[in-house]
């Protein structure tokens, strides 16, 4: 039996390398843009994912003023505080968060259609 080096299977582990790399999962926030349909062609976009220490207000704020159209703020428990406007504004408000320096471009997820 000495002649055999019988070699065992060990558990390979796909996911270890990538669970290594990036031990502090979710440390990269993303703000997530999207849009929900109403009713006919009436639609809605969501922002969530600001960071906390900006003042949603203010940003609704300008928001509704560059954009020409009306908002709200909902505090919704699972997601915290969502920044509602009307219409679609995904674009628009992708630009405004990158040029105003409150979000990087990479930290934003346009979701819909």
């Amino acid at each position: 039996m000495s002649e055999l080096d019988i070699q065992i299977p060990t558990t390979f582990d796909p996911f270890a390398d990538a669970n290594a790399d990036n031990s502090s999962a979710g440390s990269k926030e993303y703000v997530h843009i999207r849009i929900q349909q109403r009713n006919g062609r009436k639609s809605l976009t969501t922002v969530q994912g600001l960071k906390k220490e900006f003042s949603y207000n203010k940003i609704l704020k300008d928001l509704k003023k560059d954009f020409c159209c009306n908002g709200t703020v909902v505090q919704d428990p699972e997601l915290g505080q969502v920044i509602q406007l009307q219409g679609d504004q995904r674009k628009n408000v992708s630009t405004f968060l990158i040029q105003a320096g409150i979000v990087k471009k990479e930290n934003i997820k346009l979701h819909g259609f």
